[in-house]
């Protein structure tokens, strides 16, 4: 798996309340740039999503993958490739909350590895682009 890239951002709320949007899969094309569908496969026994099949269509990338979540309570959601796209061969995130000041701190890391050749500078400039994508849309989610 490639290097990750990650990012932070402060918003103005709990924890749980972040974790809570965060495990909304169902509502990341509501505010999730690129996310145009995301369906839970399967939930674990608290009622998380354990597996999710997501389509994402971000410029030139259109691709369905699912993913698999590890929660650590309202601290870490975890997740890595269950099942491979046409494009998407490799892809492995976390978010992590901590507190900060002014609010939680919210981090967010993010591996992608795809078929198609792609440099390693701009490989991380798409995850960066991702990652400040979502942070900001989370943000603005939660704050709402």
């Amino acid at each position: 798996m490639a290097d990750r890239t990650s990012s932070s951002i402060t918003i103005n709320a709990d924890k749980a309340a972040i974790m809570e949007v965060i495990a909304d899969y169902p509502a990341y094309p509501q505010w999730a740039d690129g996310i145009v569908a995301a369906e839970v496969v399967s939930a674990d026994e608290e009622g998380r999503p354990e597996v999710v099949r997501m389509t994402l269509a971000s410029g030139p990338i259109k691709d369905t993958y699912s993913v698999r979540c590890q929660w650590s309570g309202v601290d870490e959601l975890r997740w890595d490739l269950a099942e491979a796209g046409t494009v998407v061969s490799g892809l492995s995130g976390r978010y992590a909350l901590g507190e900060g000041s002014g609010g939680t701190e919210v981090l967010y890391e993010l591996a992608v590895d795809v078929k198609i050749p792609m440099i390693g500078m701009i490989r991380r400039k798409a995850e960066k682009i991702i990652i400040e994508s979502a942070l900001k849309g989370l943000k603005r989610r939660v704050e709402s």
